[in-house]
């Protein structure tokens, strides 16, 4: 057996109102893992992520390394796991890492838009290496990489979103 993932979700916002309260309903974890190694080194953001986990659901902030131990590592495999990066590279390295994204595949959530950067929907923007990152998701894990802010939204194919914008 292995960690029961949920969900997989890259949101550069994290763990939000949106995950905390409709996410959880929808896919009752009884885990949040936030994996960023950015995060992890700052005290702030890792308390206040905690703190937004919802009642019942506890929430951690690991490293991209310290999930990938986990997630082959037995005592882990009572998780009912969401689990939240904030960028496609770091999902990537999850899957490069071993992690199994195959029954969930990989929810983009929101990408901040920033310079040099194009809006493929109203919450998300990529540049050129984000689009060949969900691409490689896509096409090398054979994931279903799509949009979905939240469960009674449509999923959004990525492929084609990216297509359309011409990535």
């Amino acid at each position: 057996m292995t960690m029961d993932i949920r969900l997989a979700r890259i949101d550069s916002r994290l763990l939000h109102g949106q995950v905390a309260t409709v996410w959880t309903k929808s896919v009752t974890p009884n885990r949040i893992l936030v994996v960023s190694d950015t995060v992890a080194k700052d005290n702030l953001r890792k308390t206040l992520i905690t703190q937004a986990a919802p009642p019942g659901v506890k929430a951690n902030v690991i490293t991209l390394d310290k999930m990938i131990q986990i997630n082959k590592d037995p005592r882990f495999d009572v998780f009912k796991a969401i689990i939240l990066t904030e960028t496609p590279a770091d999902m990537l390295k999850l899957a490069e890492g071993g992690v199994d994204f195959s029954q969930v595949g990989i929810d983009v959530g929101s990408i901040a838009f920033s310079d040099g950067m194009t809006m493929l929907n109203d919450s998300i923007a990529v540049d050129n290496d984000m689009a060949a990152q969900l691409r490689k998701l896509h096409d090398d894990f054979n994931l279903d990489v799509y949009a979905q802010k939240v469960p009674a939204d449509k999923k959004q194919d990525m492929m084609e979103l990216l297509s359309k914008k011409g990535f």
